[in-house]
């Protein structure tokens, strides 16, 4: 190892950085707004409740699955968006194994062979991190949404 590589990997975190920290503000603000909207749609669904379905515990069943349904799509779109930033950075060479890698960094899951470029590997962490953040963020969502929506409450 030569005394210019560690500056030149230091500088290729900048690039992660630069990319990755608007992708997680976006992606926060896209999940917030969607967590709103999913929210909203929740309610409706509660005042309807007498027209759309007979019965506490099916109604339950069915709107928590329509829930839990829109916020996976929420995480799907998330992470198109960083698998976006994967092609466009030049970090993974095909949309499907950037997608793949993307879900793979923002659920922690780990277990695809893919790897980033070298000097792209901060930007993966950084999905990783962000992954976490709206996995939270959506447990805590959904515990809400079944404290508010539990037959006999």
């Amino acid at each position: 190892m030569n005394d210019i590589e560690p500056v030149v990997e230091f500088a290729s975190w900048g690039r992660s950085w630069a990319v990755g920290a608007p992708l997680i503000v976006l992606t926060v603000v896209v999940h917030v707004l969607g967590l709103g909207l999913i929210r909203s749609m929740f309610h409706q669904a509660f005042r309807q409740r007498r027209r759309l379905i007979h019965g506490d515990v099916a109604h339950f069943a069915l709107v928590m699955s329509v829930t839990v349904s829109l916020v996976t799509v929420l995480h799907v779109l998330q992470a198109t968006l960083w698998a976006a930033a994967f092609l466009l950075t030049g970090a993974m060479p095909t949309a499907h194994r950037a997608m793949l890698y993307s879900i793979s960094a923002m659920t922690t899951y780990g277990h695809a062979t893919l790897y980033l470029d070298p000097h792209w590997q901060m930007l993966g962490a950084l999905e990783a991190l962000n992954g976490a953040i709206m996995l939270g963020l959506s447990t805590a969502f959904l515990y809400a949404m079944i404290q508010q929506a539990w037959p006999g409450k």
